[in-house]
């Protein structure tokens, strides 16, 4: 052979390796990815922290986990820099997802970031940049794996202000196109779904969620956690119940059915109106981790306060704030699933029950002196949506019942869009905690 032909085959060659290990880099597609979730107390509300990075280059972004929240903010007032971020122009087919007829005198498509924690709201420009997270199969994380053109919404200090430290922004987990799940199922083509384990920080502060199709395998358990949940449907609301929103604008939260509430096997009485949704989007029962207690209609609180200091059987104590119903500690005894008390039970659409246990309904004051049912009364008068595009005012809740984050911790949430549906699971049943998840890399 000529030299010149064989240096000519050997250059090919080359390129042929080199072009099939970067189709085979560029190929691999996460079936899901993994994102850690801590619960952080140093404020005076608990929150639930996420990590992502993004920009280039790459750096560490805290946000608080809003599980209702329409979309992805991060302060950009300070210290955000990028050579791959990018304003979304007005107009654009990107900014039509966030809805907004918003533009700045430049023309940038604008956006409202809302602290779903504080209740403050403001305006920012929606942009474009890197955002990388960790792939998994269920078992454990992988490799990293990148979105080139993450949306999101920049916020200010004013906005950012409430957060625990070190925190920037907060993502929205809502049923939006722009949420953080939605974004990572469309990059990825996942099947619109969700997990979320919140820990309770009484032993490990440290949670999982899972976005994507993957088994969800908890430490030494031998099992995939998904085939055990329970499930019922999803319910949409009409009408927003977020801080700031639009004429037309549909509720962003997960709202499900509850049909009726027992104690002790006997049925809570309750006016069974205020569980459904109305016309103007009153009513109801959500999720929600943002309030870390449940929230309860007036009327709703006062049956389900009266029938559970029945069942419990022992003497109140003069409430402490923001509770009304408390017990002194050495009158309720303990056991692997928290307190002792008598399971409250949610009896939801499809005839599915949803057992709230006494780690999940009872809150120890740091005394430990005193404890109290870790629900509170909301008020008796729901405040209805006004007309136009306006911000919410005032602490009177639109939904009846409200599952705040201290019902939801050490339990299995998924929210599967594609079906319309919410699993649940207390994984205490399984003697684990959202805590045993394993993170350590397995590539």
């Amino acid at each position: 052979m000529i030299p010149s032909l064989r240096i000519i085959l050997s250059l090919c060659s080359l390129l042929l390796i080199s072009s099939s290990t970067t189709a085979k880099t560029s190929s691999f597609r996460p079936k899901a990815i993994v994102l850690p979730v801590t619960k952080d107390i140093t404020t005076s509300t608990p929150q639930y922290v996420t990590q992502i990075k993004q920009r280039t280059p790459l750096v560490t972004v805290n946000l608080t986990v809003d599980l209702g929240g329409g979309y992805v903010w991060v302060n950009c007032e300070h210290g955000y820099v990028s050579s791959t971020s990018k304003a979304v122009a007005c107009g654009s087919a990107q900014c039509k997802l966030f809805g907004s007829s918003s533009c700045s005198g430049d023309k940038v498509c604008g956006g409202f970031p809302s602290n779903t924690v504080t209740g403050v709201s403001t305006s920012g420009d929606v942009h474009s940049d890197v955002v990388s997270v960790q792939s998994t199969n269920g078992n454990s994380s992988g490799r990293a794996v990148t979105v080139p053109k993450f949306l999101f919404i920049c916020g200010s200090d004013v906005v950012q202000k409430g957060l625990p430290k070190g925190v920037t922004g907060i993502a929205g987990f809502g049923r939006t196109k722009v949420s953080l799940p939605f974004q990572f199922s469309s990059a990825f083509k996942f099947t619109r779904k969700f997990a979320i384990c919140l820990s309770s920080g009484t032993i490990d502060s440290r949670g999982v969620i899972i976005i994507g199709d993957a088994p969800y395998n908890f430490g030494y358990l031998n099992s995939d956690l998904s085939k055990a949940l329970n499930f019922t449907p999803l319910i949409k609301n009409p009408v927003s119940t977020a801080p700031i929103s639009s004429l037309g604008e549909p509720s962003f939260e997960y709202f499900i059915g509850v049909k009726s509430i027992n104690i002790s096997d006997k049925q809570v009485p309750l006016n069974k109106t205020l569980l459904s949704i109305n016309k103007n989007g009153v009513g109801g029962t959500k999720i929600s981790n943002v309030n870390p207690y449940g929230i309860l209609e007036s009327s709703i609180y006062r049956a389900l306060s009266k029938a559970f200091v029945s069942a419990v059987g022992a003497q109140t104590v003069s409430p402490v704030s923001p509770f009304g119903t408390c017990f002194a500690s050495k009158d309720i005894g303990s056991t692997q699933m928290g307190p002792a008390v008598p399971d409250i039970k949610l009896v939801l659409e499809n005839g599915a029950v949803w057992d709230i246990i006494g780690a999940n309904s009872m809150v120890r004051l740091s005394n430990n002196d005193v404890i109290c049912l870790g629900f509170v009364d909301g008020g008796s008068k729901p405040k209805t949506s006004q007309v136009g595009f306006y911000p919410k005012t005032g602490n009177q809740p639109t939904t009846s019942i409200t599952i705040g984050a201290l019902q939801l911790e050490n339990n299995l949430i998924q929210v599967d869009l594609a079906r319309s549906r919410l699993g649940f699971r207390s994984i205490f049943l399984d003697h684990s905690n959202c805590a045993n998840f394993n993170f350590t890399s397995s590539v």
